[in-house]
């Protein structure tokens, strides 16, 4: 079968994935399943650890085989199987792991006797260690020296982010201070705009266009097997890139195609990209977040 690009297929992804050319994807978005019992329309998660891991291999391997030679691919993946499926896509399938970053949100979900979960696993893969895009100066975040201290010595290019993920620092909850450059990105709730309304795993278009832009150039292929709310695949045609997406529900990719259609090309990412970053000089004193107004800052007084 020949796969036409920009544009979702409703068909499993397994089989989508084994007619595509050999190599000629550029970037690899996955967030499959969890195997926890999430109410799908048609696909059932909950099987048994081994047929989940099975189902794993043959996916996993068909976006081997998609990917180019200096390919990329990023995996979300929950606390539950994320050591199995690391340990298989490294040790089985033959990618190599570049980065383990955790993407940490507010609003997780109530949970009665444990913690609330408010992270997922984002595992960063490519096929060849020695050579893969990584386009760092696309995602440079603006340092401690420059966000905090206002000091002239800062870099204006900023520095790369850390491996936990918190977007909009100046949001976080007080443990996390804009001077720790990490990403902060809330769920994409019920009752936000962002919500596209039929399918409750929705990632940020800001998280995935940070994935997209330091892992592929473009008009880049970026393929997601598994399609959802179709997220990744508008990100991708908002930032240019050239996309294919495989989704199993027929409602699903119905809708994912209604949404493709409504986007254009160059339009805005939903969500804040940057923390604040206006501060004074250092000479002025060190800055410091106010208790009344989280996220704004203000002078103190260093003499």
């Amino acid at each position: 079968m020949v796969m036409e690009e920009n544009h979702i297929y409703q068909r499993d992804c397994v089989r989508g994935l084994a007619d595509l050319p050999k190599g000629g994807v550029d970037l690899v978005f996955a967030d499959p399943p969890f195997n926890i019992g999430y109410k799908y329309d048609v696909y059932e998660d909950k099987k048994a650890a081994d047929d989940y891991l099975n189902w794993t291999r043959q996916w996993g391997a068909g976006v081997y085989r998609a990917l180019k030679p200096d390919g990329t691919f990023w995996l979300a993946i929950g606390d539950d199987f994320a050591a199995e499926l690391k340990i298989l896509f490294q040790r089985e399938i033959g990618f190599s792991c570049r980065s383990w970053v955790i993407w940490y949100y507010t609003f997780g979900v109530h949970c009665v006797r444990k913690f609330a979960r408010s992270h997922t696993h984002l595992f960063h893969f490519v096929k060849n260690p020695g050579t893969f895009t990584f386009n760092d100066s696309e995602i440079r975040v603006p340092s401690a020296r420059a966000l905090v201290y206002a000091d002239s010595r800062a870099n204006p290019a900023g520095r790369l982010p850390d491996d936990t993920w918190i977007l909009r620092p100046q949001d976080a909850p007080q443990a996390f201070g804009p001077e720790e450059d990490v990403w902060y990105v809330p769920r994409v709730c019920g009752t936000f705009k962002e919500r596209a309304g039929w399918h409750g795993c929705q990632m940020p278009e800001q998280l995935l266009g940070r994935i997209i832009r330091v892992s592929s150039n473009p008009g880049e292929l970026v393929v997601d097997p598994f399609g959802g709310s179709g997220s990744t695949l508008v990100t991708a045609k908002k930032l240019g890139r050239r996309y294919l997406g495989f989704e199993l529900s027929p409602e699903y990719a119905a809708r994912i195609a209604v949404r493709l259609n409504a986007t254009q090309v160059g339009e805005s990412l939903v969500g804040a990209e940057q923390p604040l970053t206006s501060a004074p000089s250092t000479r002025n004193g060190k800055t410091t977040r106010t208790k009344q107004t989280p996220g704004l800052f203000t002078n103190v007084n260093s003499g």
